[in-house]
């Protein structure tokens, strides 16, 4: 994308940035790797490096140079893309995920991909815990037609056992993606051609819809300006419904695709539109509201700080039966880091380090402690950091004493954040 990120973040330093006409002869090479190579199931496993060799099903998109969103949503898809829904709030993560030309979500040889669909800016949530409640619906009717089917005496044994099997593993969203196919293929070979007994009924309207078989990884994308702000009703109303689903926030801390205005997530001394002095109250804790409840997975992560918390967040996330609120620190052209989006990933890294961030996890669903500090404490630099970037240092020019007291409140405060998440780390324990 011409952004050089991948250079700049590559651990071996195997990549460099040439001029595209150089490259033109590795054309035909690209669409035989394309084409012939196939995901290693071998090297795949929990790790970071584990997850790199899953096929991603995001590419090519229309996000700026540098986008941290596309980098956590690419990751999602690497984990969960081949049975994975997304309803995506209108804003920068609907303009790189459906630009009007192309659609950057891809499939793989079998023809699944995640099923993406965009809603409106204030109802999204909504619109994805529709589509959540309309799978639920169909499977649930499903497993009771399994069951019936498994209860007919002459149903073959082979059949019953596959049923069973899908039964089994029905809620476990890795388990039953290879039960559901296995189910599938039982119930076509069980079924006998112009055959209207019991079982043969029951098998061809289970078959019918087979593509709603397998447990789906239902996910609710969108910025800050939507969950913070003009949609947090409907992604309270999810959270508080106890259901399955994943929401994903990409946090830039501004309303990035209509113009830069501030947000309920925009911190202390920030410039943005509606505060052009800089903002004077701190930015709304999304993760913290929606921990009250007791029941939500709730994780703060930044990829560039921690890959590993990343990675982690995700996956226990999906794998908790009930709502979930990842919330990514997403730095943003709007911030006009010094050297540029290059710099995006290290960017995560300085955030987290002289505490601006904090990664955390509650995972409700833990054994012992439920509440994990994944950062450590604050190792200075504060100021350094935002001077690093022209949303906050713009200020010192135009308003050079009021800066001083917005940034002394901006650091007070996430010094003050830091020691409450540290008694939450007791609370929990």
């Amino acid at each position: 994308m011409g952004c050089a990120l991948c250079v700049k973040v590559c651990p071996t330093k195997s990549l460099a940035m040439v001029e595209m006409e150089t490259q033109l002869d590795q054309q035909p090479v690209f669409d035989y790797m394309v084409k012939n190579v196939t995901e290693k199931k071998s090297l795949i496993n929990d790790t970071v490096p584990g997850s790199q060799f899953r096929v991603p099903y995001l590419e090519f998109s229309g996000s700026c140079a540098g986008c941290a969103e596309t980098s956590y949503a690419r990751l999602v898809t690497q984990l969960f893309g081949d049975h994975m829904m997304i309803s995506n709030a209108t804003g920068c993560s609907s303009i790189w995920g459906g630009p009007a030309s192309s659609s950057p979500y891809t499939v793989n040889a079998e023809g699944k991909g995640p099923a993406w669909a965009n809603s409106l800016f204030e109802d999204n949530a909504e619109h994805g815990f529709g589509m959540y409640l309309g799978q639920k619906k169909i499977r649930l009717d499903l497993a009771d037609k399994a069951r019936q089917l498994i209860a007919v005496e002459y149903t073959d044994a082979d059949l019953k056992t596959a049923a069973q099997a899908w039964l089994d593993t029905f809620d476990d969203g890795e388990k039953n993606q290879d039960a559901a196919k296995a189910f599938a293929a039982a119930l076509a070979d069980g079924i006998v051609d112009g055959c209207g007994c019991e079982a043969c009924t029951l098998a061809r309207e289970i078959l019918d819809k087979k593509d709603y078989l397998n447990k789906k990884s239902v996910w609710i994308f969108g910025g800050d300006g939507w969950a913070f702000d003009i949609g947090f009703g409907g992604v309270d109303h999810v959270l508080a419904s106890g259901e399955d689903v994943n929401i994903f926030v990409f946090n830039t801390e501004v309303y990035s695709n209509t113009g830069g205005q501030a947000s309920k997530a925009s911190n202390i001394g920030q410039v943005a539109q509606f505060a052009a002095a800089g903002k004077e109250i701190k930015p709304k804790s999304l993760a913290e509201i929606a921990m009250t409840y007791g029941y939500v997975y709730v994780a703060q992560i930044a990829m560039g700080a921690n890959q590993a918390q990343t990675l982690k967040a995700i996956r226990e996330a999906e794998a908790y039966h009930g709502p979930s609120l990842i919330i990514g620190y997403a730095p943003c052209e709007m911030h006009s880091i010094k050297g540029g989006m290059t710099n995006c990933q290290d960017e995560m890294k300085k955030a987290v380090a002289c505490g601006y961030w904090n990664l955390f996890r509650f995972n409700p669903a833990a054994e012992g402690a439920k509440f994990t500090l994944d950062s450590k404490a604050p190792a200075g630099g504060y100021q350094e950091f935002l001077m690093n970037e022209a949303r906050y240092s713009r200020l010192t020019r135009e308003f050079p004493e009021r800066a001083e007291t917005l940034f002394a409140a901006n650091e007070a405060a996430a010094k003050e954040r830091y020691e409450h998440l540290m008694k939450l780390v007791e609370l929990y324990k």
